[in-house]
């Protein structure tokens, strides 16, 4: 019974005309997910209440049989875990708009491993990027934390090599599904992050990157750890996206300070001055952890 549910999850989430939110609505009103495949277009525009061009998308696709082997084949041959599993991550059960589906790729256990800290920045670091993490992320390394990010390119991949070749263990989220990887230079490290690390999406295989997927990722970046240290950021940086989820989601967040002449300091100088914890070293972040600790490892159970 739980494995048809699962699965019909599974398929509806991969239809069109079907957002997260009516999903997740969809969930509350029929928890075996049964009752819509026997409804008409009408009747699905009333029962979601959405407009009827989104109803009949959802009908074509709910009934389309290649979607349903899709969603079959990608089940067997990805490990995939949804909002109904028990071994849903509980980091994620607390934000708002959780994802209803994740694939995977590596060590699930890393998912409910403390602590964890996204590490995020720029796409064109200066030549100090490094060596602020180095000092700064390199030694949380040692200390076992994991480290998230999202593999996309400049601070984004430095996180994720400095834990590689480290021996530490890194999580990275992508906004592609596993047969895309975007950036194209990273698949090299995508293949290592999967020997070693893990790596996570809520997009279906053969989904290819697109613009707003990138956005919508963020709020998994930051929702699966504690808080989210700020490398390097430009004024007007994707980085503050991320930010703004980590606020929202009541995650604290770091920033490292720099030369307000590097155009690539400016964004985490103005987040010092908007309230953002000026980190100095990785003790920092530390104490923090030590203080505030004992309520993440309740939420992680």
């Amino acid at each position: 019974m739980f494995q048809a549910i699962r699965q019909r999850l599974l398929h509806l989430h991969r239809c069109r005309g079907l957002s997260r939110t009516k999903l997740r609505r969809l969930l509350q009103m029929d928890p075996s997910l049964n009752k819509i495949f026997f409804l008409t277009p009408s009747q699905i525009s009333e029962y979601l209440l959405i407009e009827s061009k989104y109803a009949h998308m959802l009908y074509q696709d709910m009934h389309n049989y290649k979607i349903m082997q899709e969603a079959i084949a990608d089940n067997s041959r990805y490990t995939t875990i949804t909002i109904i599993d028990e071994n849903y991550p509980d980091m994620l059960k607390t934000i708002k708009d959780a994802p209803i589906v994740l694939y995977t790729a590596g060590d699930n256990k890393l998912l409910h491993k403390i602590p964890s800290i996204s590490v995020i920045g720029t796409r064109n670091p200066s030549n100090h990027a490094f060596s602020k993490m180095k000092h700064i992320v390199l030694p949380l390394v040692n200390e076992k934390w994991v480290i998230i990010s999202g593999m996309a390119k400049g601070v984004d991949s430095l996180a994720h090599q400095m834990a590689l070749s480290n021996g530490g263990k890194t999580i990275a989220i992508l906004g592609s599904g596993f047969h895309h990887i975007y950036p194209k230079e990273n698949e090299q490290l995508f293949h290592q992050i999967t020997s070693s690390g893990l790596v996570i999406t809520e997009y279906p295989p053969d989904v290819p990157p697109r613009k707003y997927h990138f956005p919508e990722r963020n709020r998994i970046i930051s929702g699966l750890s504690f808080a989210t240290l700020v490398i390097e950021a430009t004024e007007r940086s994707g980085t503050m996206i991320t930010v703004d989820q980590a606020l929202d989601q009541g995650r604290d967040v770091y920033a490292v300070p720099g030369s307000p002449h590097m155009k690539q300091a400016i964004g985490c100088l103005k987040l010092i001055q908007d309230g953002a914890k000026l980190v100095i070293s990785h003790k920092d972040i530390i104490k923090d952890w030590e203080n505030e600790g004992v309520h993440w490892s309740k939420v992680q159970g």
